[in-house]
């Protein structure tokens, strides 16, 4: 009865923290690739998430290494894809650029994180 009642327990703590996360948007893919190296300056940084966004809370900026906001400062949600979060940006230069985002669902829960992708050959 006790290895029951523990394997219960773990089960539904398991099955709220899968709740938890799935209310939660979470990068599903980028463009330029996160980490990746690209050879010409894109113009537009676009990241698709796990879930739809709330245009007006969802946050996104780009960096260059010395910690300066490059992008155009219009972040945009597609409208036909509120999956979809985007910046356009200059013409980039040499260099490692940080992308720092914040995503907030329809729902209101929010995530953020960041990561990098180096321009070697704009």
């Amino acid at each position: 009865m006790k290895l029951i009642c523990s394997f219960l327990l773990t089960f539904g703590l398991l099955m709220t923290c899968v709740s938890l996360a799935e209310a939660h948007a979470f990068v599903d893919h980028a463009d330029p690739p996160v980490g990746g190296t690209i050879h010409d300056s894109p113009q537009v940084i676009k990241i698709w998430f796990t879930r739809k966004l709330d245009p007006a809370r969802s946050k996104l900026q780009v960096f260059d290494a010395k910690g300066g906001e490059v992008d155009l400062r219009k972040v945009n949600v597609d409208v036909d894809d509120s999956t979809l979060m985007f910046v356009s940006v200059p013409k980039l230069s040499v260099g490692t650029y940080k992308v720092v985002w914040q995503a907030v669902c329809l729902d209101h829960h929010t995530t953020h994180g960041s990561f990098s992708f180096e321009v070697i050959n704009p």
